[in-house]
């Protein structure tokens, strides 16, 4: 069987109404983008890396400093992302295709490998290991075929649905009753769904500090996570609402 071609898509923009700016935010002279996308070139399951931005003219630094670090960057619609995820892998003669986002500094690259390798495995449309939150916030992989990426690009209306790549095909997968989609959710040993390592607001960024300051930006998930368990750095950002931008989208859509 040919290699599959497996294209890692992380978005990037410095629009933020909570935290402006945030992934060029800087902890020990590099930003957050740089050190996301540093530990993601350590993926042995990806074939490509791109940084899908927007047009908005405060991104093309975003663009500029992804091609000075060697990646591959596009430039698309602000609010429609499902079209922005589309158009930047339409033309590359994927198989599957893996959406992370660039919010999420410390995820685990052997992490995105495994659940590559899950879904694939389990030849599904759409896979994730956060279809169910047990994982730590900001270690959240969604692994779909480039087919079920093109239907949801021309099906997909509501507003949730086009603000963000994957709700189409969750809600038309097998597992909310609809049979357009397969979908399987990678699990977690125990659950680890209320540890933040994402980066939202401006507590969220005072965690990332403290983990790099103390741990470096080469460690797994788990470490990160028993640190912060061990000593009770959990206080600093758990009152922040998982998912909030989602949310947010669903509610317009009423």
């Amino acid at each position: 069987m040919a290699e599959l071609k497996t294209i890692l898509v992380t978005q990037a923009r410095s629009g933020s109404t909570r935290l402006p700016g945030k992934i060029l935010k800087e902890i020990k002279g590099k930003s957050l983008l740089q050190i996301h996308l540093e530990r993601l070139k350590k993926c042995n399951n990806i074939s490509e890396i791109i940084v899908a931005t927007t047009t908005r003219s405060e991104d093309k630094i975003i663009y500029d400093k992804s091609i000075q670090w060697g990646f591959i960057s596009t430039r698309g619609s602000e609010n429609d992302v499902l079209d922005r995820f589309y158009q930047a892998v339409k033309d590359k003669k994927a198989d599957w295709i893996v959406r992370v986002t660039s919010d999420c500094p410390l995820l685990d690259p052997d992490l995105v490998d495994e659940v590559v390798s899950f879904v694939q495995e389990k030849n599904m449309d759409y896979g994730s290991n956060a279809m169910i939150a047990q994982f730590p916030d900001g270690q959240d992989v969604e692994v779909f075929k480039y087919t079920a990426l093109k239907k949801a690009w021309q099906n997909a209306k509501l507003l949730s649905e086009r603000e963000h790549v994957s709700p189409y095909i969750i809600n038309n997968s097998n597992g909310k009753g609809i049979d357009l989609y397969t979908a399987i959710n990678y699990p977690s040993v125990s659950d680890f769904s209320k540890i933040r390592m994402t980066v939202d607001e401006t507590e969220d960024f005072k965690l990332i500090k403290i983990l790099i300051e103390k741990l470096g930006i080469k460690k797994s998930w788990m470490d990160y996570t028993n640190y912060i368990i061990d000593n009770d750095l959990g206080e600093i950002n758990n009152k922040i609402i998982r998912n909030e931008g989602l949310l947010k989208s669903l509610k317009k859509d009423k």
